[in-house]
């Protein structure tokens, strides 16, 4: 654990955290199945998945309101299983605020230190300095009714560090917010996070939001996670072609392995292959989908680019910061590309194109079963 001090008088610590074949059954639902993870001191991870992937039944088994049905829950090295959630040096931030309606902004983040027998003496300076680090300062008069609902999720960011933990946890922290608002404190939360050195466990379904804010992102599927890696590598380098997907959208062509050993090539076509990211376990002759991002396609006139991913434009779709392309090729996929928006786009429904893929090597995918 580190200790040290902020220009705000906050204490910096942070704590590292260990989950090792964490289950938890409901009847004979199993909501999380051997769930393990390793968060280093100071580190920012999401849990990233879709509803009822696990993801918030895991949070909660880690702040303790929920009991696992077994494995365990380390903190600094220490099992915390069957420690009571106030004894886990744990802050928690809910989606929806959980503030004391009847209380003011003082008084809401005050009450953790009030809970935790903080001399009386030491509670304003504390709150002030909490107030100040959520940009708050000021307003602790006001009652949450008078607040917008980022002050609100600050207020209650306010609450869950005033009393220093060494884990902050949060909970889809920005669910309840508008898109510009979420957008904000995504960097909000995360110029905070850097300012404390805290560690940072949050759960979120908004692949951007978890992109945007993590060190790190573990994305949970059916009780189990799937793959943890940073923002690039669950982007740039999906183990499966689910992940590929949830991440963002996907383009996929089916294609041959070739030249394993040498790195690898997959053949889509008869005069169309393409380089692969070399990595191990590529079969030779073996079958994988080639993932394709849209932004990494240009649309050319018909005859400007190499091989056979030629065809018509199905359609075009304005989306402000792009042209989203849609190419259905003469084999009869579709494929879309994403164009940056610099004015008005150069084609038009109909238009005969090819669908350039540059040089740079591609990532595939097995196929899924």
């Amino acid at each position: 654990m580190k200790n040290d001090t902020t220009g705000m008088g906050l204490q910096r610590r942070s704590a590292a955290l260990r989950l090792v074949n964490l289950r938890k059954e409901f009847g004979d639902v199993v909501a999380i199945d051997d769930v393990c993870l390793d968060v280093r001191a100071g580190e920012f991870v999401t849990l990233l998945g879709a509803s009822g992937s696990g993801k918030s039944t895991t949070l909660m088994a880690v702040a303790g309101f929920i009991q696992a049905t077994r494995g365990e829950v380390l903190i600094n090295g220490e099992d915390q299983s069957r420690q009571p959630p106030y004894r886990r040096d744990i802050g928690l931030v809910f989606q929806h605020y959980a503030l004391f309606p009847h209380l003011n902004v003082e008084r809401n983040v005050a009450f953790p230190l009030e809970m935790r027998k903080v001399p009386k003496a030491e509670i304003g300076g504390r709150v002030q300095r909490a107030l100040e680090l959520v940009r708050l300062a000021g307003l602790g008069a006001r009652q949450p009714s008078e607040l917008s609902g980022g002050q609100q999720q600050r207020v209650a960011l306010a609450r869950a560090l005033v009393y220093e933990p060494s884990i902050l946890l949060l909970d889809e922290p920005l669910g309840a917010l508008d898109k510009n608002l979420r957008e904000e404190m995504q960097w909000e939360i995360r110029r905070i996070q850097r300012e404390l050195g805290i560690t940072t466990i949050a759960v979120t379904h908004d692949q951007h939001e978890a992109i945007t804010m993590s060190d790190r992102i573990a994305v949970m599927r059916n009780g189990r996670i799937e793959q943890v890696g940073t923002p690039a590598d669950i982007y740039e380098r999906p183990r499966t072609r689910y992940i590929a997907e949830f991440m963002g959208s996907s383009n996929f062509l089916r294609g041959r392995v070739e030249n394993a050993a040498d790195g690898g090539r997959l053949r889509l076509a008869p005069r169309t292959a393409v380089p692969l990211v070399p990595r191990a376990g590529l079969a030779a002759d073996g079958t994988m989908d080639l993932v394709i991002r849209p932004e990494r396609l240009r649309c050319v006139p018909a005859g400007q680019a190499n091989g056979e991913l030629a065809g018509a434009i199905a359609d075009i779709t304005y989306v402000g910061d792009a042209w989203q392309i849609a190419v259905k090729l003469d084999t009869g996929e579709v494929l879309t590309a994403a164009h940056a928006n610099h004015g008005d786009v150069a084609f038009a429904r109909g238009d005969r194109v090819a669908v350039d893929m540059g040089t740079h090597p591609w990532w595939a995918v097995p196929l899924e079963s």
